[in-house]
């Protein structure tokens, strides 16, 4: 059989089951386009219009036979457009220069930065001298020393004396890029403020989510008043999404004992709120004859729990995890009322869709692809067990096999990304989701479903009575699985290419049909080994050049205790190896006096020079045949020396030096960036 029957032959045989993967191409383009070394122009733009439409008219003329393969092309250039059209409508002003003095502006997102300080976001924003075509249309603000003089809401216009830059990019090439981020959500400049921010105007009613805002304080407050402690502050964090008074302790042992994901408001509570709902507007329904028999009571508590889904997005403040989890449940509820089955591989592909045509910048973040791993996981191995034939578990123990099952699956789905994305794994999280998330879904969301009933009698503090065992069960599992030997693992941050050889080996496995699905193994166990021969810099250097990290065998050590706090971290933990900074520098890679330092990078010295001065001896250090790095700008370069200094470290952004058999293997950030949207003008950053 030749090559193309054999194509068009698998093609017929797929068909009515091929609509699961639409997604999958649309998110490779969407995909395509984020790994673009440079912005695609007009010219490009047209041309993947052009296939698309083309691909589109070909499909149509031979959809009996190849039509589905030019659907997925079609899917494939439409992601790329369909991102590119995303980054383009969200194109704003980025600061240019670095700021310090007045920022007005009004509150629209409050949160809290990674130190735990209060962080507003601001809109309509005013800064002094610079004028509004070049203002950006939102800032971030870390609130830092003493403050308290106004209480953070949206809507609120406030004033403060503020340090701003631009959003920056990877800290190494490869890593994180917060310029991506910061340019999506159209923040053009972040930065902090150490002096008091004041209130100018007060928010209006309705404005920027005030009333929902004031809603969910209300709540929130009204429930840590009924329930002290951390067993409070977890009911209102999982009530409205409030952690503001949970503490760092806390939220690492949750971390720690993967349980974090049971604070955030995203796909399991949703799924156990509306769950609840429908389950008991249904019993409670069918005991009453009268409507049970006149009324199609199932499609009725779709409803309501549909509506109390939507209220629960509403008051948790909407965000994109939110929104996901409810487009989600949505999809799956209004498939009830059109008498489909709820949970299906179509169900799932059809959420991704509307989760990507809406928001295409989410793919590539973590949480977009562990939600959507772990549902797509569970759907299908519980379609496999509803459609089971053979030995069946006794009636009694079917709940609790569920419960394992589900924990079982959803962790060995999310726990590629989680390691890849986190650089950790919780070994023992499969235990503490089995200690805890069966109370969660049988004991602390319906209860808090009841407290919202029973809030109008006055009678919610019953609900939360009991809830308050059960949470602080959960937190101690938390604390004592989080705090055992080896409970936690690090891993690096593998290449860019297992994530999507393992996702793409995973789908194969649960969408082929017959035999095929086993070669779906092969990326996945490619990709393993890929990760597990992963190779580190053997010498990072950061942008200002004042900060260095090289390899030596007990780890990355770094040239200083402190400053330059971010990447030193980031640095770390994509190593694999989290410590603090301090133990990092006491690794003593180095010899000579602070600000001009040495250390050797296989043959070859390298000169690292910092402070007052450092650029007047550079002559020196190069005399030596040295390597030199200087957190200044030189003059006149020496011939024949190889030098970074911040001019040129500004142009080419983090620098990864790798040990090559035949020298030294330079990568640098800027030229894998490439040339987007939301890093043009960085070298004047």
């Amino acid at each position: 059989m030749r090559p193309q029957e054999w194509v068009l032959n698998r093609v017929a045989a797929s068909r009515g089951r091929l609509f699961p993967w639409t997604p999958v191409f649309l998110a490779t383009g969407i995909g395509v386009y984020f790994l673009l070394p440079v912005e695609p122009g007009f010219n490009a733009y047209v041309t993947l219009g052009l296939i698309t439409v083309l691909a589109l008219l070909l499909a149509w003329r031979f959809w009996r036979t190849l039509g589905p393969v030019f659907v997925a092309l079609a899917l494939v250039t439409g992601g790329v457009l369909l991102a590119g059209a995303k980054a383009g409508t969200l194109s704003a002003p980025v600061l240019s220069f670095r700021y310090h003095g007045p920022v007005e502006g009004r509150i629209v997102i409050i949160d809290r930065s990674q130190s735990d300080a209060v962080r507003l976001t601001l809109d309509q924003v005013r800064l002094d001298n610079v004028a509004p075509h070049e203002t950006p249309a939102r800032v971030r603000v870390s609130l830092h020393g003493q403050q308290g003089y106004f209480t953070p809401e949206p809507g609120l216009r406030v004033a403060m004396t503020a340090h701003l830059s631009a959003p920056q990019g990877p800290v190494e090439p490869g890593g994180f890029d917060f310029q991506r981020m910061a340019w999506f959500r159209q923040i053009g400049a972040v930065g902090y403020t150490r002096v008091p921010a004041l209130a100018l105007a007060p928010a209006h009613q309705g404005r920027a989510g005030l009333v929902v805002h004031r809603l969910r304080m209300r709540i929130s407050n009204w429930v840590q008043s009924h329930m002290e402690g951390e067993p409070g502050a977890f009911a209102a964090a999982i009530m409205t999404g409030d952690r503001s008074g949970m503490s760092q302790q806390t939220l690492t042992a949750l971390r720690g004992s993967n349980l974090a994901h049971l604070l955030a408001i995203s796909g399991l509570h949703m799924g156990l709120l509306t769950g609840f709902v429908f389950a008991a507007i249904r019993a409670l329904l069918a005991l009453i004859p009268s409507v049970a028999l006149r009324f199609p009571v199932k499609k009725v508590a779709a409803v309501v729990a549909l509506a109390a889904g939507a209220f629960y997005l509403a008051l948790s403040g909407g965000n994109v995890a939110t929104e996901r989890a409810f487009i989600m449940v949505a999809t799956m509820f209004v498939a009830l009322l059109f008498d489909r089955r709820a949970l299906t591989l179509r169900s799932v592909a059809l959420a991704a869709l509307i989760v990507l045509v809406l928001h295409p910048q989410a793919f590539p973040e973590p949480g977009f692809q562990m939600s959507f791993s772990a549902t797509t996981a569970l759907v299908a191995v519980f379609g496999v067990m509803r459609d089971w034939t053979g030995w069946q578990a006794p009636r009694w123990t079917r709940p609790i096999l569920a419960v394992v099952v589900s924990s079982a699956v959803a962790g060995a789905a999310t726990a590629p990304f989680a390691a890849a994305h986190f650089n950790q794994v919780s070994y023992y999280g499969l235990v503490a989701n089995l200690l805890s998330v069966p109370l969660m879904g049988a004991l602390v969301m319906p209860l808090a479903v009841l407290a919202a009933v029973l809030a109008p009698l006055g009678l919610a503090g019953l609900a939360l009575w009991a809830m308050g065992p059960a949470i602080s069960w959960i937190l101690g599992v938390a604390a004592h699985v989080s705090s055992m030997d080896g409970a936690l693992g690090h891993v690096a941050t593998p290449p860019v290419t297992v994530l999507p050889m393992i996702a793409l080996g995973g789908l194969v496995v649960i969408l082929w049909r017959g035999w095929g699905r086993a070669l779906g193994l092969a990326p996945v166990a490619l990709a393993l080994v890929l990760w597990s021969q992963v190779t580190r810099p053997d010498l990072l250097v950061s942008s200002s050049g004042g900060l260095i990290g090289v390899m030596t065998d007990a780890g990355r050590a770094v040239n200083k205790p402190r400053g330059e706090g971010f990447a030193v971290r980031s640095w770390l933990e994509n190593d694999g190896d989290p410590v603090p900074q301090a133990d990092a520098f006491a690794r003593g890679a180095f010899r000579g006096d602070k600000g001009d330092l040495r250390f050797d990078l296989g043959p070859t010295t390298v000169a690292h020079l910092t402070g007052r001065g450092a650029s007047e001896r550079v002559q020196a250090a190069c005399a030596t045949g040295a390597w030199v790095i200087l957190s200044a700008e030189v003059e006149d370069l020496p011939e024949g020396c190889n030098i970074w200094d911040r001019k040129a470290l500004s142009q080419t952004g983090p620098l990864a030096v790798y040990a090559e058999p035949h020298g030294w293997r330079v990568v640098e950030t800027r030229t894998q960036s490439g040339d987007r949207l939301w890093n043009r003008g960085a070298e004047a950053q």
